[in-house]
């Protein structure tokens, strides 16, 4: 398999916290989500990723090079988006167009000018930023970011301020972007509820307390892991089998891995494929400072 992105030994610590990753791989040609929960490091890992933080131990890689972040064309071959203030509070529609034509070569004017109308962002030239609904600036960076020429898009958290249809068209715009230059683009997105995005996810990297705990394919990991269900007499038994365990008086189920089924034998269970939400959650739990 061939990377668009490694890194070893990335070390980044804040009070209470230390984002610790011995070997970073992030698959090329492919839509990799990075899940987790609130706090778990993921956008930490994205500034990392995206150059927006650079006092950091170890080292990352891009494009199957030895090149960082701040090698010979690194930054114009990827793009990227974040929560928050990403473009400064005060700066209009018309200076966000401009900032970019400035800053990036390939940034195209009219793309840039089609998508927000596609996406219906307000196009009041003299309107800032700041006055935009959360929904509609994230809107506004995917218009910058998809009206570049690149190989790589990093995406922190871009569904969390989208609504359901806008959600279903990010997963649209994912697709397209990947299929256009098909095995040579790479998309990389954080989210905390991957339900949403599941159906454009290709891979999947699980992430709790400041390390990836779980990593794979969307396949593999739906062979590693099964949903299991069973009856109300068996789930004390089955508890400590289980990866993760909720039950009532009729019965049970949970996330079992693949390779402990031979240990539920006799418990008479029914066992079906588990979705990628379901598998997420089930790893958090088990990694989580949480307590259910």
């Amino acid at each position: 398999m061939d990377y668009v992105i490694t890194g070893e030994n990335i070390r980044k610590k804040f009070r209470g916290f230390l984002l610790d990753i011995p070997r970073l791989q992030i698959p090329r040609g492919f839509a990799t989500a990075l899940v987790g929960e609130n706090g778990a490091g993921k956008s930490t890992l994205l500034n990392l990723l995206a150059g927006i933080r650079l006092d950091y131990h170890g080292q990352i890689r891009y494009f199957a090079g030895n090149e960082g972040i701040d090698g010979d064309g690194v930054r114009e071959r990827v793009g990227y988006t974040g929560p928050g203030s990403y473009y400064l509070p005060h700066w209009t529609i018309k200076q966000v167009e401009d900032a970019n034509r400035l800053l990036f070569r390939t940034f195209r004017q009219e793309d840039y000018r089609n998508l927000c109308r596609d996406l219906a962002i307000p196009m009041d030239a003299g309107r800032e930023a700041r006055n935009l609904s959360d929904g509609n600036r994230m809107k506004l960076m995917l218009a910058a970011v998809l009206s570049r020429e690149t190989e790589l898009l990093l995406l922190d958290e871009p569904a969390s301020p989208l609504d359901p249809l806008m959600r279903d068209r990010l997963c649209d715009m994912i697709r397209e972007y990947l299929a256009s230059r098909e095995g040579e683009r790479s998309v990389f997105f954080s989210t905390h509820n991957v339900a949403d995005m599941e159906n454009v996810t290709d891979y999947c990297m699980i992430m709790e307390q400041g390390r990836i705990v779980e990593q794979g394919s969307v396949e593999d990991l739906k062979e590693k892991y099964v949903l299991v269900k069973g009856e109300a007499e068996y789930t004390d038994k089955a508890r400590s089998i289980l990866l993760t365990q909720t039950g009532n008086r009729y019965g049970f189920e949970g996330i079992c891995l693949a390779e402990k089924l031979d240990e539920l034998a006799g418990m008479n269970v029914a066992v079906e494929n588990p979705t990628l939400s379901q598998i997420c959650v089930a790893v958090m739990k088990a990694h989580s400072q949480l307590r259910f």
